[in-house]
């Protein structure tokens, strides 16, 4: 490869890099059924088992849905048929098992099994709705959200 190709590559990995790094994987669908998608960005697509997740996607499911999540702490949530989650912020370090994650339950059902963030952190894990904050310090529970008429 030649000097300025060298050069031209180079300034494309750090123009695509910092996109990347926003885009990393948090999570991963286990199973979906019926109509589940995620929003970012202002962009709708469909989720199927195997699609990655990140920080800041909204998962949406619609009548008779449902999705399972499984995410890099080994947290676990499944959420209901007309549901709404907002994945606020997650972060992990899976060397020490600290990390925080923060989501927001705006409609619906959501069961939750924490994982390593909670077991080295209890408060480290949150759940908000309209109406309440929840902190995570159990090992499961369902909450569910209805919408403010």
């Amino acid at each position: 490869m030649n000097r300025i190709g060298g050069l031209a590559l180079l300034l494309l990995s750090a123009i695509w890099m910092p996109a990347a790094a926003q885009e990393a994987s948090i999570g991963k669908v286990k199973n979906a059924s019926g109509a589940v998608f995620a929003e970012r960005d202002g962009v709708r697509r469909a989720l199927q088992p195997g699609d990655n997740l990140t920080q800041n996607d909204t998962i949406v499911t619609q009548a008779n849905s449902a999705v399972g999540i499984t995410f890099a702490d080994n947290s676990m949530m499944s959420l209901g048929s007309d549901s709404v989650l907002a994945l606020d912020r997650f972060q992990f370090d899976s060397t020490t098992n600290e990390g925080r994650f923060s989501s927001r339950l705006l409609k619906g059902t959501l069961a939750v099994k924490s994982g390593k963030i909670v077991q080295q952190t209890p408060e480290a894990m949150t759940i908000g709705t309209k109406a309440a904050l929840l902190g995570v310090r159990g090992t499961e529970f369902v909450v569910r959200a209805e919408e403010s008429q």
